[in-house]
């Protein structure tokens, strides 16, 4: 090879991968994975946004989405604070949903022959579930 000082240096192009292989790689990665996949910051923002403040007969209500991790009622003389591990229980338990939720879409694409989950197989699996 005839290389001299200042002749252009070749580009190498970008490894291009098959359909999929990539796809199956972050799956097993994430698979591996036992860290919260969520930021928390934006999540804790999340949950605080969702425990709006709706004052109904002198006491905040709490959304439906905390409903299980929280109290229903909170007296309106109490101020609501969270430790963190709270919002770490909050976030592993919506975390734990979202992931099985998925699955469980991924199953009724199978079941319908796609390899592509919809909007139609989220709703399925959530009908199936008992939560609507």
């Amino acid at each position: 090879n005839d290389i001299i000082a200042g002749d252009p240096v070749p580009i190498r192009r970008k490894r291009r991968y098959r359909p999929g292989t990539v796809a199956l790689r972050e799956i097993r990665r994430y698979q591996r994975r036992t860290d919260l996949l969520l930021a928390k910051l934006p999540f804790s923002r999340l949950v605080r946004i969702r425990l709006r403040m709706e004052k109904n007969s002198n006491s905040y209500l709490i959304s439906a989405q905390v409903r299980e991790v929280a109290l229903d009622m909170i007296p309106a003389s109490k101020q609501l604070r969270w430790q963190s591990q709270a919002f770490q229980a909050v976030q592993e338990a919506a975390e734990a949903f979202l992931a099985h939720l998925f699955e469980d879409t991924n199953l009724c694409a199978l079941h319908a022959g796609r390899v592509t989950i919809m909007a139609k197989d989220m709703h399925l699996a959530r009908r199936l579930r008992g939560n609507v």
